[in-house]
């Protein structure tokens, strides 16, 4: 697994290294969509060995190309975050034809303060620029679809301050309504699929209810896993029988995603006339 770091200039730093991409492919010579997994840390470091490393691996056993981001953090604070995911969005598609992806069909997903991350991509992310002088820089860095776990998605004082003052400083809460994400979703916001436990010690659940009503109001496709029993950081929901079933969720609505656009009859399945006729 060889990096790709993501910009030219090797004097911006992550805590670790250099802004990059790990990519996870698959082998079998097929054009497949593709993942941008964006590991949490609250916006303070990186936790790729537990949200990064083991999503990828879930998601390309589930079909999917998969890319891990580092990115950088505090004390580095916005946009600098949210300039290295442009920019991986931009390399993955870049090299869409090398890698067999499907340009078309990358999504973001992010964990926590990565699920912020994630979500930018698609909300906050349009009047930023993430050129780097290369072909990359005609890509578009919106994610076509974004699956967002436990995320620190709106910014209040009930929702994980400490990831607020990383990004924005300690006067956060003067700032915070410009960055939080369920304050500026729109009739263009990419499809999401939200993942959430009620008993989240750390990240209150409000904060994908609120997103999800949000994306209702603007009727934009969103689908929301939420799951009673879990602590904070429930990765794969291993040894559960319902948190681990999450990436399949997200998988099926991906799936329907397309199929909104490919059948003529795919309002009609979500019909009680045609389900009533079918055994």
């Amino acid at each position: 697994m060889e990096k790709i770091y993501l910009w030219h200039d090797d004097s911006i730093k992550t805590a670790t290294d250099r802004p990059a991409v790990t990519p996870m492919l698959l082998t079998d010579g097929k054009k497949h969509p593709a993942i941008l997994v964006i590991p949490g840390g609250g916006y303070g470091c990186v936790c790729s060995s537990t949200e990064g490393f083991p999503i990828a691996e879930k998601f390309n056993q589930l079909g999917y190309h998969a890319f891990v981001l580092d990115y950088r953090t505090a004390p580095e604070q916005w946009p600098a975050p949210q300039l290295d995911a442009m920019r991986a969005m931009k390399v993955i598609r870049a090299n869409a034809e090398r890698w067999n992806v499907i340009p078309d069909q990358v999504a973001s997903c992010g964990f926590s303060a990565g699920a912020h991350l994630a979500g930018s991509l698609g909300i906050l992310c349009d009047k930023l620029s993430a050129a780097d002088g290369d072909n990359a820089d005609s890509f578009p860095h919106r994610p076509d679809c974004m699956i967002l776990c436990y995320g620190v998605l709106v910014f209040s004082d009930w929702s994980h301050c400490g990831t607020q003052a990383n990004l924005l400083g300690e006067n956060y809460a003067a700032v915070r309504d410009a960055y939080s994400l369920e304050k500026h979703i729109a009739a263009d916001t990419p499809p999401v699929f939200l993942m959430h436990t009620i008993c989240d010690q750390s990240v209150d659940y409000r904060n994908s209810i609120e997103f999800a009503q949000a994306m209702a109001a603007e009727q934009r496709p969103c689908e929301l896993a939420l799951y009673y029993w879990g602590d904070h950081g429930m990765l794969l929901g291993k040894n559960t029988f319902d948190v681990v079933n999450w990436p399949e969720q997200a998988h099926n609505f991906m799936q329907t995603l397309l199929l909104a656009e490919q059948a003529a009859d795919f309002r009609d399945r979500y019909t009680n006339a045609y389900q009533s006729t079918r055994n």
